[in-house]
């Protein structure tokens, strides 16, 4: 039985490390000794493991010797006794939201150094189509000595994790899946089936795979900066947009996308990956970019719609106390990545407000090493005069906020989630 080593622990990673346990031996790897420590005493603080199958994954490699079961390293010398190597490493965007390939090529020479001969390096990383082949295979022939096809073989097959998600979860997500060789292909294939429950699809080759995961989530940017669009028209027009989407989704072919922040690993990342290889092409995306550009501008519209509720009610605006409910990028969900209530942090204390962030699925240290920004713990320290509810967590649903505002404070709910006797505006 091979075994199979997957490159990275974090939220696609693990989950998948885990699944593969039940039937192979399995490596999970990671760079970050603590993150290995934990894992391998059985707590996951992503909160996407399910720790019965995990803990059951410990036992068993312990018990059956390692021919079967779940082990996390950082030790390359273990990692090179696997045959079946599966990369989930993030592939983020820079400040300019060019790719930022950076920990996949790392991640690629660290393979290439001990891959042999017969081996399959899989990759689950969202990137444009041609990456795998065009810049990831030369890095792993350069280190290895090597033939691409002859000597080592490659995959593709796109992570769709949900974070948070507790329903449609791994198994359960139809993969996509592709190899190097119409033989490869099928390994690969077969490989996945053995743990997804929802089926695979194989795709006719790499490139065709890489490009279904980039237009999932460029699709969904797309059609979330239409309705963020709609909001801001209608806040001209002085009606709701929720209003006016609960009335459209009365028609049974209405797509009821929400307005809101667009943040997260995903939407928010991946639409720049399929607009860098179109423009390497000669062509300049309109209908992408232009999407990118209405989402990302929600922040700074937010901030300044809050600015202009407190100018209403006669709050003055230069040091105002203002407080942030939620700091993740969904409900529910202690996932940081790419959050975009940064930015709207960032946009108010631009005009002079002081802003506290209060959240409790987040971690405050991976918000301080990610963002430099202190999470508050008691919320009831003082009464604010702006409060934005950015996330909606259960708890906040059914908060008390008679004990966090002032008598003339403003609510802005950006998730239509509160009833609307509380607040002062929805986004």
């Amino acid at each position: 039985m091979k075994r199979i080593a997957v490159i990275g622990q974090g939220y696609v990673g693990l989950p998948l490390a885990i699944e593969f346990s039940q039937h192979f031996p399995v490596l999970g790897f990671d760079i970050n000794k603590e993150r290995v420590e934990e894992l391998n005493s059985g707590k996951d603080r992503t909160l996407e493991a399910d720790l019965d199958k995990l803990n059951a994954g410990i036992s068993t490699a312990r018990d059956t010797n390692f021919e079967k079961g779940y082990k996390a390293s950082n030790d390359l010398e273990e990692l090179a006794q696997s045959q079946i190597f599966i990369v989930t490493v993030p592939t983020p965007i820079d400040r300019y939201n060019a790719p930022d390939l950076t920990p996949l090529i790392r991640a690629s020479e660290m393979l290439g150094k001990i891959i042999k001969k017969g081996d399959i390096v899989i990759y689950e990383s969202t990137v444009y189509p041609g990456c795998t082949e065009e810049d990831c295979v030369p890095v792993l022939e350069k280190f290895s000595g090597l033939k691409f096809n002859e000597d080592f073989f490659v995959g593709y097959s796109p992570e769709r994790i949900v974070p948070g998600d507790k329903v449609n979860t791994l198994t359960t997500i139809k993969k996509v899946t592709s190899g190097s060789t119409p033989e490869i292909a099928e390994e690969v294939d077969q490989l996945y089936k053995t743990i997804i429950k929802a089926g695979t699809h194989k795709a006719p080759n790499i490139k065709v795979a890489e490009a279904s995961k980039a237009i999932e989530n460029a699709q969904r940017d797309v059609n979330i900066s239409f309705v963020n669009e709609l909001a801001l028209i209608f806040d001209r027009v002085g009606i709701d947009t929720n209003d006016v989407l609960e009335a459209a989704g009365t028609k049974f072919n209405f797509l009821k996308y929400k307005p809101g922040l667009v943040g997260g690993h995903c939407i928010s990342v991946d639409p720049y990956y399929l607009a860098h290889k179109a423009t390497q092409l000669g062509y300049h995306p309109n209908v992408i970019l232009s999407g990118r550009r209405v989402n990302d501008s929600v922040s700074e519209f937010i901030a300044s719609k809050v600015v202009k509720l407190m100018i209403k009610k006669g709050i003055a605006v230069q040091g105002a106390n203002a407080l942030i409910l939620g700091v993740t990028f969904k409900e529910n969900c202690p996932d940081v990545r790419n959050t975009k209530v940064v930015d709207v942090y960032k946009e108010l204390n631009e005009y002079g407000v002081n802003v506290d962030i209060y959240d409790p699925w987040a971690d405050s240290a991976e918000v301080k090493h990610e963002y430099n920004l202190d999470l508050i713990s008691d919320l009831e320290a003082k009464k604010y005069d702006a409060i934005v509810v950015a996330v909606s967590h259960n708890e906040f649903l059914s908060m008390d906020f008679s004990k966090v505002r002032n008598n003339q404070s403003i609510i802005f709910d950006l998730k239509a989630c509160l009833d609307r006797s509380l607040v002062d505006a929805r986004l």
